[in-house]
């Protein structure tokens, strides 16, 4: 009975037009922090960028990590794995916003569009998830995807595509550990979240410190993790109002907010290689997707077949 009442709140809850379109909205959000990350990535330092971000997000969210005490922060379970995810989530984000300082966002966003194959390979390995044979063929495929759009063996490929690669990578990671570490109150999370990118630009930013341009230029490097905190909220709250199985696959219009303004701004077209391998990631991941859930529906506890 508690199960079924549960079903009928949440149905009663829900608002699956608001719960797309704010999907689409923090997509659009993403899209704009990266777009003002990697125009301000041109003049000031990759650590500088993270402490102004941090500070930004810190401000904007104080009301919500006023609720996480320092009490709270210090009795964190599994405080080995809360360090590598703060570990994690700052890494990504250094080595993202040193790959968007050559790459073109398509091609940057193209590595984390793959974030559900990575997801797949390493809930296998690390959390002893079945996987059935027509999803693991979907990994090959989405893999396929991201060497194509990689191109290894053509002049373009170097150490950014590679930082790109690692910063999706150390995501889906990211997103492993965060199953692992459920019972930590989401306030907790976050703000050990943003206090690891903060304590990492108070110690990284002196190194390579850029002196400001002007005020403005202060703010708009605030703004980035202001956008980034309304953004999170967003994709939350669409999660909240609409299944999983509709709002998820509008994720992948970040690409397409990736290639415009891409264009716009920055004067960057998509190479085919990078919109024949993006292809072949969304494909496999929304197959992943939608396989899982359908598994899910059948046997949510044990996976037996593909």
């Amino acid at each position: 009975m508690a199960s079924t009442s549960a079903q009928i709140d949440r149905t009663h809850g829900e608002n699956i037009p608001l719960g797309i379109g704010l999907m689409v909205l923090g997509m659009f959000l993403f899209s704009i922090n990266d777009v003002l990350g990697k125009w301000m990535i041109a003049t000031y330092a990759v650590a500088q960028l993270i402490l102004l971000r941090s500070i930004g997000a810190v401000v904007v969210m104080s009301p919500v990590l006023g609720k996480a005490g320092t009490a709270e922060m210090l009795r964190m379970p599994r405080p080995v794995l809360q360090a590598l995810r703060i570990l994690l989530a700052t890494t990504e984000s250094v080595c993202f916003y040193t790959s968007v300082m050559v790459l073109p966002l398509a091609d940057a966003f193209t590595y984390y569009l793959a974030g559900p194959i990575y997801v797949t390979v390493m809930a296998v390995i690390f959390l002893g998830e079945k996987v059935g044979w027509r999803r693991w063929l979907a990994v090959l495929v989405g893999f396929a995807g991201v060497v194509i759009a990689l191109q290894p063996g053509a002049g373009t490929f170097g150490w950014y595509a590679l930082f790109a690669l690692i910063a999706s990578l150390c995501y889906a990671a990211l997103m492993i550990l965060t199953r692992m570490l459920r019972g930590t109150p989401p306030t907790v999370m976050a703000a050990s979240q943003m206090w690891g990118g903060l304590l990492f630009g108070v110690l990284a930013a002196p190194v390579d410190w850029v002196p400001l341009a002007s005020v403005a230029d202060a703010l708009l490097l605030a703004l980035i993790g202001v956008v980034a905190v309304v953004a999170v909220v967003m994709v939350n709250r669409s999660l909240k109002l609409a299944p999983a199985s509709v709002v998820v696959p509008y994720q992948y219009t970040l690409i397409v907010w990736a290639v415009v303004f891409g264009y716009i701004v920055f004067g960057d077209v998509p190479t085919l290689s990078t919109m024949i391998g993006a292809l072949l990631i969304i494909g496999s991941g929304l197959f992943i997707f939608f396989r899982e859930q359908r598994v899910a529906k059948v046997k949510p506890d044990v996976v037996t077949g593909p």
